[in-house]
């Protein structure tokens, strides 16, 4: 059998062999001479592409049995619309089941209240109260139109008039939500190829801002002004092409992430050595610093022209909501036509609108409550600055007492679970409601965190060395 294989397998390498020694292997037409590879090269072409004209094959369908689609959709597990969420970060969010004053009921129990940005102790003040009711009776709750669609009603006009001459500036521009307002600031003023000089530390709104504006951005080290410095001298030094494109600095007056304030006196000087804008969001200093709570320019003595654009919410110290932005009649009138945030929402409800009003005309009647607020920063701090295993790393005048651990646990994450066991026992045991500086997955901060403790002027001295004892002995059990 293997004899004859060999055979057959011989007699066709002849028979190739004399194909390929045939004359027409050789043969020459119109000059070009034709030998047998070129043959079946030729061949195989046209083999290739014979094969790429038909048309796939393609199996009679049968349609499936009633069984088989059941079996089928059984079997069948969609992908989830979000990746799984580890155990340690799966928390219990406390419910307050009533105001968000300095004493505040969470999950049915009386505690004193350390976790609202209330910072005058404005909410249900009486007189803010009165005058929402009196906006409601008149306007009712919302408007159902942007503020260039029939959505502007007198009281916006009035807020914005009220918080400009609080402030002294020319001009003022409302927004219905408080953390879009800086977002929608920064895209109406800065676009792709400006330049925008941040420090690393600036809250999550700003932080969407600058990806929003496509604007080449550059961070400094948090609240260094050498780093501020030398970036601003890196990005200017020769480069003719930068003192041809709009740059900006954008700060925050008190930092969310730490409660640090920003050296305003020296980013001002900075500012015009360099030749920049200035952006300073004021959410926690306004109605907090200065004399009369007139933010960051009036603590340190600057004059408000020289910053360029300012904004600030008014969920914190007014106690009521919404943002505004404060400049120059240029600055303001180009965001009535270019700011997102302004142009297509709804206009702030009547209602917030104569809150805030009545907020800054209390704040102007009673600057003596800015001394209160100021005494229980300094008593806090004072009496948190010994606790075990934990450091206040905010600045003495931030509304907002930043406490860190003093040695990290190697992560942010590992960090967070153990403030996080520290702000639940002292809430649980002692009645005295934390918050921890728990971040998003959108948010690209890197500063270490920490437990806030946002002060107001509402509490008391009892209020204050309950939080300090609280801290003091669960952070002792938990830290030592």
């Amino acid at each position: 059998m293997a004899s004859s294989a060999m055979l057959v397998t011989t007699a066709a390498l002849d028979w190739v062999s004399a194909a390929f020694d045939a004359p027409l292997a050789r043969a020459v037409v119109f000059g070009i001479h034709i030998d047998g590879h070129l043959v079946v090269e030729l061949l195989l072409i046209a083999v290739i592409l014979f094969q790429l004209s038909r048309k796939s094959y393609k199996p009679p369908k049968k349609p499936l049995t009633e069984k088989e689609i059941d079996d089928l959709c059984e079997e069948w597990v969609p992908e989830p619309l979000c990746p799984p969420i580890s155990e340690e970060k799966q928390f219990h969010t406390p419910t307050l089941e009533s105001a968000a004053a300095p004493h505040t009921i969470v999950d049915g129990k009386e505690v004193v209240n350390f976790a609202s940005a209330n910072y005058l102790g404005l909410i249900g003040h009486e007189k803010i109260i009165d005058s929402c009711i009196g906006s409601l009776e008149k306007y009712g709750v919302g408007s159902c139109g942007p503020r260039a669609f029939y959505g502007t009603i007198d009281v916006h006009l009035d807020c914005e008039k009220k918080i400009a001459n609080f402030l002294g500036t020319p001009d003022s521009i409302l927004y219905s939500y408080g953390i879009s307002t800086i977002f929608s600031v920064i895209p109406a003023f800065c676009k792709k190829g400006d330049i925008i000089v941040a420090d690393e530390g600036v809250h999550w709104g700003i932080q969407n801002g600058l990806y929003l504006s496509r604007s080449t951005v550059v961070y400094f080290k948090h609240n260094d002004m050498a780093s501020l410095e030398s970036t601003l001298e890196k990005l200017t030094r020769g480069n003719k092409r930068a003192e041809k494109l709009r740059r900006y600095i954008v700060v925050e007056a008190v930092y969310q992430n730490s409660g640090q304030v920003a050296p305003l006196d020296e980013i001002i000087r900075l500012k015009e050595k360099y030749r920049f804008r200035v952006i300073l969001d004021e959410n926690h200093s306004f109605g907090v610093l200065g004399n009369s709570g007139r933010g960051l320019a009036e603590y340190y003595g600057v004059p408000i022209e020289k910053i360029d654009i300012i904004t600030a919410g008014m969920g914190n110290a007014l106690a009521t909501d919404g943002g505004f932005c404060t400049g120059s009649v240029r600055v303001v009138d180009h965001q009535r036509l270019s700011s997102s945030g302004y142009v297509f929402s709804a206009s702030l409800p009547p209602y917030l609108a104569t809150a805030a009003i009545s907020a800054v005309d209390y704040l102007e009647e009673n600057p003596s409550i800015l001394a209160t607020l100021k005494n229980n920063i300094a008593l806090l701090r004072k009496g948190l600055s010994d606790v075990v295993g934990l450091e206040v790393s905010s600045s003495p005048q931030s509304p907002i007492v930043f406490l860190k651990l003093k040695k990290s646990r190697g992560s942010q994450d590992k960090d967070l679970q153990v403030l996080e066991k520290i702000v639940s026992r002292a809430l649980h045991e002692d009645s005295v409601f934390l918050v921890t500086s728990k971040r998003s997955t959108l948010d690209k901060c890197r500063l270490p965190v920490g437990i806030r403790i946002f002060v107001s002027a509402g509490h008391s001295e009892s209020d204050i060395l309950k939080a300090v004892d609280s801290l003091k002995r669960v952070a002792a059990l938990e830290l030592e």
